[in-house]
């Protein structure tokens, strides 16, 4: 993630100095929001986050606190400072528009952070949000601001395919990761000095998979009206031509083994789907349904059942279990 401008230095002499830092965003880690990628510790061409885990890529030197999608975008999250500090500088006018579009890469090139903020604090610490939304920024270069001040909303700007906050953190020009901090004892695991509060250490419990979001549609649903928060109806007619459950989940990893199924209102199967992970992904997206016949459909209450079991020690081991409810009259 490229730097806001240059980067302000401070001696080494202060490098004993803490930095506590505060959830970065108003939102409920785990339900609202999710940490989609971790700070990279392998050195080399591949990826590992604190715990030694997959969640994220090569490379990442910072923590993704992603948004399910763009409709939660649209109704606005806030970023606000993690600590007490002085901004230091701004960005406010960059589109939010996925990367993926086409002819966008070559238009952020050099801006791949976005719209964003870089505070710097005492002790050569910095940290700076970006991707945030265009014409959200509330803070100005030299400005203080203390911990818990909003700065903008999360966004879609700069080198991103989904919104979310893109929280870097450095001391004395280096990045460096909150849950490690500047030292660790051991190789896999925080380190001896994180730099979260104790309350946000606790709220920030490491999910290496998590459902992002999910529900119903009575067409091939896409992936790209699903970061744009379709398919969430709860009601469908009789006469809907298909139905169909959907799910998107991160950190699927190797060999996971998924089962996807739509329950008549009797109770009984109306489609199951069974699959298994052949690599590890970042995100995941899949889907289960059945057209329709001649007739309708049934009346009365539908239920979409995802499950995704995991190898452990030997042993598969349930790693999700979710359900979602449709009413059709």
């Amino acid at each position: 993630m490229l730097p806001l401008g240059f980067c302000v230095g401070v001696s080494i002499a202060d490098s004993e100095t803490p930095l506590r830092l505060q959830l970065p965003l108003q939102c409920t880690v785990g339900e609202d929001c999710h940490i989609q990628n971790y700070f990279d510790h392998d050195p080399g061409s591949g990826f590992s986050d604190f715990t030694c885990g997959t969640l994220g890529y090569d490379g990442h030197k910072g923590t993704d606190f992603r948004l399910p999608s763009l409709s939660e975008m649209k109704r606005g999250v806030s970023v606000v400072a993690a600590a007490d500090g002085r901004v230091r500088s701004i960005r406010d006018s960059m589109e939010d528009i996925s990367v993926n579009q086409p002819g966008v890469r070559a238009r952020i090139e050099g801006h791949e952070a976005g719209n964003g903020v870089a505070i710097v604090h005492a002790g050569g610490w910095e940290t700076q949000y970006s991707h945030m939304r265009r014409g959200s920024i509330l803070v100005k270069p030299g400005q203080q601001v203390k911990a818990g001040d909003r700065l903008g909303l999360v966004g879609l700007s700069g080198k991103t395919e989904f919104p979310h906050l893109h929280l870097s953190v450095r001391h004395n020009g280096r990045p460096v990761d909150p849950f490690v901090g500047l030292r660790r004892d051991i190789e896999c695991g925080p380190g001896d000095r994180p730099l979260w509060s104790k309350q946000v250490f606790k709220t920030l419990r490491y999910r290496p998979t998590g459902l992002l979001q999910s529900g119903f549609t009575s067409n091939k649903p896409e992936i790209r009206l699903v970061e744009a928060g379709a398919y969430r109806q709860s009601h469908f007619p009789t006469s809907v031509p298909s139905l169909i459950f959907w799910v998107e989940v991160f950190g699927i990893q190797q060999g996971d083994r998924e089962w996807l199924a739509i329950l008549k209102p009797d109770g009984s199967p109306l489609v199951e789907k069974r699959g298994r992970a052949k690599k590890s992904k970042a995100r995941w997206f899949s889907y289960a349904g059945k057209k329709r016949r001649s007739e309708p459909w049934a009346k009365g209450t539908y239920i979409g059942i995802y499950r995704l079991r995991r190898e452990r020690q030997g042993r598969l081991q349930e790693i999700l279990n979710h359900s979602v409810e449709l009413e059709v009259h």
